[in-house]
């Protein structure tokens, strides 16, 4: 067998000027789920979270949009992204349910540390489903991201880029 040498030489690239460096990327999209608000008292009580959106993916109509939105309006994505998409939804952050009981010591699901865990499940989950190409042409997710409520009852469909 013939002895082979790979070629280790660089590929030629073109110098990086301080513009391509430190300038805007060329698409991004970033999403952001703080400031949780617990709203209500006794049985209707929830937390919402502010979710907040900054982009230049043509495919968005606002390039920065801000919402609120509940644990609820999560499960309702999720529910319509795998019904609609062919897009493998990741899960959501659990329900909690042994926290939803009464006679507890803590706050339960009102408690601080769970709703900062939940607030970074539910970021990391937007997070997920917003960067896959094929859930970025689903009209819930625009829906969810950038309209101030949330039609339940919309018509499902894919969004053409503008």
């Amino acid at each position: 067998m013939a002895d082979t040498i790979a070629d280790t030489r660089r590929l030629f690239t073109k110098p990086q000027n301080l513009n391509d460096a430190y300038g805007p990327p060329s698409n991004f999209l970033e999403i952001d789920v703080s400031n949780p608000e617990t709203v209500g008292v006794g049985r209707s009580r929830f937390t919402t979270y502010e979710i907040r959106l900054k982009t230049n993916l043509p495919i968005f109509k606002l390039k920065e949009s801000r919402v609120r939105r509940r644990y609820s309006d999560f499960e309702w994505l999720r529910a319509e992204l795998e019904r609609e998409s062919k897009v493998v939804v990741p899960p959501l952050p659990g329900k909690a349910l042994i926290r939803q009981l009464p006679f507890r010591g803590d706050d339960g699901i009102f408690d601080d540390s769970f709703i900062e865990e939940r607030r970074q499940g539910l970021e990391q989950f937007l997070n997920k489903v917003a960067g896959h190409p094929l859930a970025q042409n689903e009209r819930c997710l625009h829906m969810f991201l950038q309209d101030e409520s949330v039609d339940k009852n919309y018509t499902p469909s894919k969004v053409r880029q503008a």
